[in-house]
């Protein structure tokens, strides 16, 4: 079958940046995902995005889809033909429907007898036929939230669409997209080559418009070439670091079809402000890189990529030294101002600011928080006065001018301006620290202090919102409970710190009036716990070895993650499979002879088999080495050692009789199976894990 190179360009008004790599990886991937279901062979799919332009071009596309053989079953043998041999009205009636004649149809012989069937083969569409239906699907299933119309047009995109390409081979292909009739004709950069180009084939794209246009059409290589000349610029020009930021320099990407770098300058007074602020600025709202020097302080630099090849850069520069100006002047007004007022005078300002209209407003989060943080500090060896006083102070800077103009600098300067205020140097970290973990992999608090008020307050929302009954559901999680209920565990494991989640949610429950569910600390507990799957899933530790541990319910996550690392280095042991199949077959042995009522005392005097008196004697051994291995948390060693037992077990299955005749001697070997489970249940549910029976 031959094959040729297709494609397609959607040429719009300037898309939005943040969009635009999401808007073409899913036009990519529609297109392919069309080709696929419609059986067109095709090679390699290559994107392309830029601010004014969507494209994609498919490597040996196939002229046509292959021919597809169709059986179709008509009535049986015996109904078809009447006792003569003619047709019968159902015969001729479905070879009617197909537009043939009776003689055109073939017998199909099956296990159930004899059917009338069809066959024939299907010639496959051309490919110029079905690319137009295919982009269309692809444009209809972009995830455009908010789609627009423009002129008298009814056609609905997430910008005006101007033109559009569509090319297989050197030959246009002749349709209609987004009310448009396609052609071999794009445009260029808006101000260096604002003049229609011809695209010859497909491997011409990015060539012309490069070349022609000053347009570099691969999101990739501009973005290469951004981060390269950003670097380049800081180093030799003011001999600093730029630090890029990967969703900055992807929003600056989009925002540029010919990038070119260059470095402006602010007044070094604006130094004296926080760096964070100066970044947020410079990053937030005008797409800026920073420069630090060689011991990582911000300089007073910036450098900016501008959408055009000035004969004036400087000209440029000037411009764009003229609108951070008044920005950065507002950073330093609004740090200067913040700080003359304590933050604990501000205390009072959070009362009228609603965290949820139940739970009250952020003032009196605040004080549950610092009633739990007090108690949590002194449950890790901190300090449960820092912690009260860091918990009480933790929102205050939300209502600081730096805060309202910069959210993302929320706890960030709550801890510059407690250093202002002379505030312990651990209370002032715990302001920043509170907010830590902010996302998956993100730094954790580094003091004591920072992790009580970071629990209390993630621990505070949890119990709260689960108390009125408003837990997660779905997608929905307005509070982000999910990842706060991580953020508590990460804490908790990480810092090795000796908290039960039972007891801490107890407490939370303790500061509520208001809460209307029962039992809701376990029921956030058992929400909490139920994390943890996710996060072992992504250390690739397998589901059977988080439910074997789930199944003991132990709620110190400290204890849960040891617990697990126990049971994942047990599965990897040659003994684990059939450890694990015995402690099934236990299980279900115990079950049916009524579970909890089956106890655990063995009367040596009724062991007769060698083989039990040999495992009994094991067990007794066992329990003497592991017990002690338990207390002490040591799950590792202990599952080690309860390894030796597998021979043992083994023999005892091969060659006793547990539910002997004699009822006091099957009582003993039931006994004696529950507590050889009782000593694997010290770690977790084993029988859980997979086995090989």
């Amino acid at each position: 079958m031959a094959t040729q190179d297709f494609l397609v360009e959607l040429g719009t008004e300037e898309l939005p940046p943040k969009a635009l790599k999401p808007l073409s990886d899913a036009f990519t991937q529609g297109i392919a995902k069309g080709l696929e279901e419609a059986g067109i062979e095709f090679g390699r799919l290559e994107a392309f995005a830029a601010p004014r332009r969507l494209a994609v071009r498919i490597r040996d596309l196939a002229d046509a889809q292959p021919d597809k053989p169709v059986e179709k079953r008509g009535p049986a043998v015996k109904a078809a033909f009447d006792d003569a041999g003619n047709p019968t009205r159902a015969l001729t009636g479905f070879a009617t429907s197909l537009g043939v004649t009776p003689d055109a149809l073939d017998t199909l012989e099956t296990d159930k007898g004899a059917w009338v069937v069809y066959r024939t083969v299907e010639q496959g569409r051309a490919t110029e036929d079905l690319m137009p239906e295919l982009v269309e699907k692809s444009l209809a299933a972009l995830p455009i939230p908010k789609r627009m119309r423009w002129g008298a047009h009814r056609t609905e995109f997430v910008r005006p669409v101007h033109w559009v390409v569509m090319l297989f081979g050197n030959k246009v292909i002749d349709a209609e997209i987004m009310g448009l009739t396609t052609g071999n004709q794009t445009r260029g950069h808006r101000f260096h080559s604002p003049k229609t180009l011809i695209i010859p084939t497909p491997s011409d794209y990015e060539v012309v418009l490069k070349q022609e246009g000053y347009v570099i059409a691969d999101f990739a290589e501009r973005r290469d070439m951004i981060r390269a000349g950003v670097a380049q610029l800081a180093k030799n020009e003011a001999g600093g670091t730029a630090v890029i930021d990967d969703d900055l320099l992807d929003e600056v990407t989009a925002l540029n079809e010919w990038p070119v770098p260059l470095m402006g300058r602010f007044e070094e007074r604006f130094l004296e402000v926080p760096a964070e602020a100066l970044v947020s600025s410079m990053e937030e709202h005008q797409k800026y890189f920073h420069v630090v020097d060689g011991d990582g302080r911000i300089m007073p630099l910036f450098i900016t990529v501008a959408n055009i090849e000035s004969k004036d850069p400087a000209q440029v520069i000037e411009g764009n030294e003229k609108v951070i100006r008044p920005r950065l002047s507002d950073a330093a007004f609004f740090y200067e101002t913040d700080r003359k007022t304590r933050l604990e005078e501000r205390i009072d300002q959070l009362k009228p600011i609603v965290f949820q209209e139940k739970l009250g407003s952020i003032y009196d989060k605040s004080v549950r928080v610092a009633a739990l943080a007090r108690k949590i500090a002194e449950a890790i060896g901190g300090d449960p006065a820092k912690a009260e006083r860091a918990a009480m102070l933790a929102k205050t800077d939300l209502v600081t001018e730096m805060v309202l103009e910069f959210t993302d600098l929320q706890g960030i300067m709550g801890q510059y301006y407690a250093i202002n205020d002379g505030e312990a140097e651990d209370v002032a970290k715990a302001l920043n620290e509170q907010y830590m973990p902010r996302h998956a992999g993100d730094d954790l608090p580094t003091t004591l202090t920072g992790c009580a008020v970071a629990l209390a307050d993630r621990l505070d929302s949890l119990v709260g919102l689960f108390g009125i009954n408003q837990p997660p559901s779905g997608t929905r999680d307005p509070f982000a409970l999910r990842r706060a209920s991580l953020g508590v565990l990460r804490i908790i494991i990480e810092r090795e710190l000796p908290l039960d989640l039972q007891t801490c949610c107890e407490w939370a429950e303790d500061n509520f009036t208001v809460l209307t569910e029962g039992n809701t600390a376990a029921s956030v507990v058992d929400y909490m716990l139920e994390r943890f799957r996710a996060h072992y899933e992504e250390q690739g530790i397998r589901a059977e070895v988080y439910l074997a541990v789930h199944a003991r319910r132990p709620t110190r996550p400290l204890d849960f993650d040891r617990r697990i690392k126990a049971v994942e280095s047990f599965r990897q042991l040659p003994e684990a499979e059939a450890l694990a199949a015995a402690n099934k077959r236990v299980s279900n042995i115990l079950t049916k002879q009524g579970g909890d009522a089956v106890g655990e005392s063995v009367d040596v005097s009724l062991l007769q088999d060698a083989t039990e008196k040999a495992l009994a004697e094991q067990i007794d051994q066992q329990a003497d080495t592991v017990v002690p291995l338990f207390e002490q948390g040591d799950y590792a060693s202990a599952l080690r050692s309860l390894a030796s037992l597998r021979e043992t077990v083994d023999n005892f299955f091969d060659e006793v009789m547990v539910m002997a005749d004699d009822e006091a001697i099957r009582n003993n070997r039931l006994a004696l199976l529950n507590r050889l489970r009782n000593l694997f249940l010290r770690v977790a549910d084993i029988s859980l894990l997979p086995s090989n029976s």
